[in-house]
């Protein structure tokens, strides 16, 4: 059985939430703020973090700052905010998908266990990309650039498996989006680019040059190939 963190300052919100996820299969384990949700996520270790925005005395993109020192584990942000800026913050820190409030439970299950999925299925632990320096075990969740491990969060990783395993090959956002989140998605072309900047920092020498995630301006990004 998977366990969630919800974390929400709303006491109905998270009544809610807990009794129709755990109809649906989940072990719930929930806190009021950052602060609480942080000291919660230590000790429960769940599976993956249901995240509100808006909560006194640690706010949930201040959680996301502290947490993704800590651990990888699948965010999900609620948020009420319509402004894209908001998301796309919650995306540079770290955060794997978003749904916005008001939203129907069926979708925000669904959503949870497509997070999930991805970070649960099992790959053969021989399945390894190498293009350069950069090496990707799909069976263990490792990659390294050169001897340095590097640590990615669950969207980074699928996103870079896309990249090496056709190196060369142009996508589009849009690709890049399906190939992230299948049929449940918001159009926000603006994702693809957060995730994509996360990435350079992470495994480019210099992510103001890079080397590997290249720009095809006009039509989306590729990986570098032997031939670059």
């Amino acid at each position: 059985m998977k366990t969630l963190l919800i974390v929400d300052d709303k006491l109905n919100a998270l009544r809610l939430l807990t009794d129709y996820l755990t109809e649906n299969g989940f072990r719930i384990v929930t806190a009021r703020n950052g602060r609480e949700a942080l000291y919660v996520a230590r000790h429960e270790k769940p599976d993956l973090v249901l995240l509100d925005i808006m909560m006194p005395e640690m706010d949930g993109l201040e959680f996301m700052r502290h947490f993704r020192k800590e651990r990888q584990t699948p965010v999900i942000m609620l948020t009420a905010r319509v402004e894209e800026t908001d998301k796309v913050i919650g995306l540079e820190l770290g955060a794997d998908d978003y749904v916005t409030k008001p939203f129907g439970m069926a979708e925000l299950v669904a959503r949870v266990r497509a997070v999930l999925r991805r970070t649960a299925e099992p790959t053969p632990t021989t399945d390894v990309l190498r293009v350069g320096e950069v090496t990707l075990d799909k069976g263990t969740h490792v990659v390294r650039v050169e001897s340095r491990k590097i640590d990615l969060t669950p969207s980074e990783f699928d996103l870079l498996i896309v990249f090496m395993s056709a190196p060369g090959q142009v996508f589009t956002r849009t690709q890049l989006l399906e190939r992230l989140k299948g049929d449940l998605f918001e159009n926000v072309e603006r994702t693809v680019d957060v995730h994509v900047r996360n990435l350079r920092a992470k495994i480019e020498p210099d992510a103001a040059h890079p080397q590997y995630i290249l720009t095809v301006f006009g039509v989306g990004y590729r990986f570098r190939d032997e031939g670059d």
